[in-house]
């Protein structure tokens, strides 16, 4: 179907505490979840002329052809949800954040897309749990129409929205005269359909926690930013604490220039959001966080009244024409500090700089988070680990310098996880990732072909399609499964499977470096040596940044960047001195740039590494996934470069 563009009005709406909820009950939040969408959220989008277009996880897009009904949808859903909550316990409830704005959208098989869309999904991180943000354009059409109290938050900056939206709250609150209206009419319009209802609402509801959540508020519904002070949350139990949940507390701006304050609070923003990505984890939500903007804290009350174990600080100063970024992690518990870094970035390109720095943050500590919580699960000994506790050590192993050691315990993990829960979608992904990192080592195209090699194949196969008909939204599992079909010389389809890992997460640094390889194989280097700079920028102090280099270096060298190819590939080595590939290239690169005795004898080290490959026939052997049928392109770019070099030092065709 041919994409159109319309006016709509769009409401998005997600679950305050969604992940604190799945943890403490999974089964029977679904449930819960699963009776509201039938007696409540779908009778008011039928009543009101919507369209359900899509369900994410913990969330709703909804298009409506009018503010009006958008508006009278959403405020009957939020007073219903209101007294449902009025007799369950704070830490219990199900609430709902709902945004609303009205805008020109894409429509196109089924769903739509678009600044409208976007912009009402920032809206609804503005607001708070059981209650509604609107944008300016929401607020004028419903002026006279509905009886409704709006308050001006004034102009906000939304994330990758470029002009300031002007947001407005609408408190809702439970009337019971008004509330038996809407529950007669609800449950009228839904009783002659309640069967039909609740199939539906059981198939199109998930029934698995998602791996990738978003940022979500704390555990009890938070004030007010404007009354944060006089109210704040409860302190929660260290023992009800999820292993992974963090607060990114607002960035402090040490200096007077206003162009920073936006800086800071950008980065917050956006590193609030991509924690958010981490699988299994619990980011508090950027409302609740700024309430402690401006106000001297200490971690470990912070964690009490907010329920998380790691709380993340940072700081901008300016020097000169030089801005310096400060962030430090620290244990809420205790108050220890368990990392830190420092950026320097031109103060002439802020955009860009935040971008930089937000993005290395986030994969650094995706790193640090699981590597602590994995060190904490080894110290407590647990008898009977949960599956959640199992992927987390199983991550843990793999983040590690890369070996066969460090692969099986890894595989050990997660094979148990699946065992003990054998939904998880994580577990799934865990297994998978070790299966192809392991065919990866795979010498010939005979070996590729043995039984156990394609039994690895299938099964990682079987378990990322499994993944992602569970949760669409993984983007690690597009990232194997994008490997997966390099390995299989699907190079075109490795290529859109990668893309889609890196627009679900930009920060997945497996999906970069991988589509970077792809995009070699495919004859296309110098699209590659941008994702190698990426994963170099993202991942600078990684112990498998190795890889990287090696990209970074045979890109290089096939683009004919002979003296930039030396230095990278023997950077590379350096980094990884086990990997014979560094040598091999860095051979012909040295014969291509005339010096042939240090080429010689990088060949020399190369074949104490690696004998097998002792000719060009044996190289060829070597890729069984990238044939000349496969990735011609590169092919032709290799004689050209690096074969040419290495026949200068007389290493045989075959």
């Amino acid at each position: 179907m041919a994409a159109t563009r319309r006016l709509a009005a769009i409401l998005a709406a997600d679950v305050a505490g969604y992940s604190r909820l799945i943890g403490a009950d999974e089964p029977g939040t679904l449930q819960r979840l699963r009776v509201i969408r039938a007696e409540v959220i779908n009778p008011a989008v039928e009543a009101h002329s919507g369209r359900i277009v899509k369900t994410t996880g913990d969330g709703l897009l909804i298009e409506f052809g009018s503010t009006v009904d958008a508006l009278r949808c959403a405020t009957e859903v939020q007073a219903v949800m209101a007294e449902r909550n009025a007799a369950i316990a704070p830490g219990n409830r199900i609430a709902f954040r709902i945004g609303i704005h009205q805008g020109d959208i894409v429509a196109e098989d089924g769903d739509i897309f678009g600044d409208g869309v976007n912009i009402a999904a920032r809206l609804e991180a503005l607001a708070e749990p059981g209650g509604i943000c609107v944008s300016a354009r929401v607020q004028e059409d419903a002026a006279g129409k509905l009886d409704l109290a709006f308050r001006d938050l004034g102009e906000q900056r939304l994330h990758n929205i470029a002009r300031p939206v002007r947001a407005y709250a609408i408190g809702i609150t439970a009337r019971p005269r008004q509330l038996r209206r809407i529950r007669g009419a609800m449950f009228g319009a839904a009783g002659a359909l309640a069967v039909v209802v609740i199939a539906a609402a059981w198939w199109s509801w998930p029934r698995e926690t998602p791996a990738l959540p978003t940022a979500q508020s704390p555990p009890t519904a938070g004030p007010a930013p404007a009354a944060a002070s006089a109210q704040r949350p409860p302190a929660i139990e260290a023992k009800s604490t999820p292993r992974l949940s963090i607060v990114v507390l607002p960035v402090q701006n040490l200096s007077n220039d206003p162009d920073q304050e936006y800086f800071a609070d950008g980065i917050t923003d956006d590193l609030t959001t991509d924690l958010s990505r981490i699988s299994g984890s619990f980011v508090i939500a950027r409302n609740t966080a700024f309430t402690y903007k401006g106000k001297p804290v200490d971690a470990r009350q912070v964690g009490r009244e907010l329920g998380v174990r790691y709380v993340l600080e940072g700081s901008v100063r300016r020097a000169g024409d030089q801005v310096r970024v400060n962030a430090q992690l620290i244990d809420a518990e205790n108050g220890a500090h368990l990392w830190a870094d420092r950026f320097d970035t031109d103060r002439a390109n802020l955009p860009e700089a935040q971008n930089h720095i937000t993005s290395r943050l986030a994969r650094t500590l995706n790193v640090e988070l699981v590597r602590d919580a994995s060190h904490r699960i080894e110290q407590e000994k647990a008898v009977d680990p949960d599956a959640r506790d199992l992927v987390m050590r199983g991550w843990a192993w793999l983040y590690r310098p890369d070996s066969k050691e460090n692969r099986q315990e890894a595989l050990r993990a997660f094979e148990r996880a699946l065992e003990i829960d054998p939904r998880s979608t994580d577990a799934r992904i865990g297994i998978a990732s070790v299966l192809v990192g392991q065919l990866v080592n795979v010498r010939s195209s005979t070996s590729f072909e043995q039984d156990a090699a394609r039994q690895d194949v299938a099964r990682a196969e079987r378990l990322l399609l499994e993944a992602l008909e569970s949760d669409s939204n993984q983007s690690m599992a597009y990232s194997i499964m994008g490997l997966l079909r390099r390995l299989q010389g699907r190079l075109t389809e490795s290529r859109i499977a990668l893309e889609k890992a890196i627009t679900l997460d930009p920060n997945n640094v497996m999906g970069n470096i991988q589509l970077g390889f792809t995009l070699l194989f495919l004859g296309r280097p110098d699209e590659a040596i941008a994702q190698a700079e990426k994963v170099l920028r993202l991942s600078p102090r990684g112990s498998n940044i190795w890889g990287a280099y090696l990209l970074l270096g045979w890109c290089q060298l096939l683009s004919n960047q002979v003296d930039e190819a030396i230095d990278t590939l023997i950077k590379g080595r350096i980094a990884n001195p086990r990997d014979w590939l560094f040598s091999y290239g860095l051979a012909g690169a040295l014969a291509l740039k005339g010096d042939l005795d240090g080429a010689k004898a990088a060949l020399a080290e190369s074949l104490k590494l690696q004998p097998e490959v002792n000719s060009l026939a044996q190289w060829y052997a070597y890729l069984p996934w990238t044939s000349k049928t496969s990735a011609p392109q590169f092919w032709v770019l290799q004689d050209k470069t690096l074969d040419e070099g290495l026949r200068r030092i007389g290493f045989p065709e075959s």
